[in-house]
This record gives C-alpha cells, structure tokens and sequence, in this order.
C-alpha cells in the first residue's frame, strides 16, 4: 500500500509541475508531455508540424491540436511529396473537408510549402539539416525558463530562418510561427525549469 501511495504522491507532483499554459485542456497535457520540446530530427515529423503550425496562425494551438487526426488524414499523412503534388480539384475538395481549417490560403500555402521542403530537402540534404544550420553549433538551445512571462515569441535564429524562408516563397510561417515550430521540435527548450519535462 505505501508503494501505491508513493506512486500516486509522485504522479500527483508531476502533475503540478507542469508548464502552466498547458493546464487547461487533456489534449494539451498529453501534447506537452509527449512531444513539446523533444529533440527531433525527423523530415516527417517536421513537416507535419509545418503544417500544423502555418494552419494556426491567427488560432489557438488548441483548436489546431484538436483537428490533428484530420490534417492528417487531409493531407496524406503528412507526406510532402504527395502534398507537394495536390491541384485544384484537391483543395476544392480539402475545403469541403471538416476536419481542417478551411482556408483557402492557408491550404495553398501548405502546398508550395511542401514543394519548397522538398527542395530543401535536395539542397541540404535533409529539412532537418537545414534549420539546425541556422542553430548555434547545429545544436538545440536548452534555455532556463522560469515563468510563462519569460518566454518569448521569437528569437534571432526564428528571425533568421523565417526570413530565409520567405525569401524562398513560404507562406504563413512568420517569425513568430517559425519560433513555435522550434519549441514543438525541440530545437529550442523552453519547458520551465520546474517542469518534470525540464
């Protein structure tokens, strides 16, 4: 019984340490704890997010989050090449389709996005060794965050990156919006220091 106790005391601490933004919704909970800020250096992981993170703008990451499963069943998977290859009589269709934002700009938008990630991708390699090119010693920054207030919303390097990429035709991926993507992909860590995340 005293294990148990513990266990739970434990589980019920964690819960208490979590970064506060993510307090108000199950789905972000498990979003914070899962995926937020993890070191990732997958093209598909990566460009799912782009997705997600250009579909936001102007939206909560919260409505984002809750129409995952159908960005995902949208926009094959989060394949870029099929993506990259979708016409007209597609996004007539993905704005029928309830389970995304639909926006007709924004839907455009994640197909030249996904034209330019693949020719990223040939440049560097991969999209992931593009945007740590743009990182202090190709690596993440892991920053000392003691409260919401000190989290910014962008930085020199999602300053650098977003106008890099605007230069090359993105679309709906701002500095702002680049800055999420880096703390949803862990290239930065911005979990407060009294996270069990952290």
């Amino acid at each position: 019984m005293g294990k148990l106790t513990n266990e739970y005391n434990a589980n019920h601490e964690k819960r208490n340490t979590r970064c506060d933004w993510c307090l108000s919704d199950p789905i972000y909970i498990q979003y914070h704890d899962e995926e937020w800020g993890k070191e990732c250096h997958d093209d598909k992981i990566l460009f799912e997010f782009l997705i997600l993170e250009s579909a936001q703008a102007g939206l909560s990451w919260l409505t984002v989050l809750k129409k995952r499963a159908g960005y995902r069943k949208a926009f094959a998977n989060f394949d870029a090449k099929k993506v990259a290859k979708f016409d007209e009589a597609k996004i007539e269709a993905l704005l029928q389709f309830e389970g995304i934002i639909r926006n007709r700009l924004k839907i455009k938008s994640a197909i030249s996005n996904a034209q330019i990630f693949l020719s990223l991708q040939k440049e560097y390699g991969s999209f992931d060794a593009y945007l740590y090119s743009f990182m202090p010693n190709n690596k993440p920054i892991i920053n000392k965050r003691k409260s919401l207030k000190d989290l910014p919303a962008s930085s020199v390097e999602s300053d650098a990156i977003s106008k890099d990429l605007k230069k090359r035709g993105f679309k709906f991926f701002g500095s702002t919006i680049c800055y999420a993507h880096m703390q949803a992909t862990g290239m930065v860590n911005d979990h407060l220091i009294t996270c069990h995340c952290y």
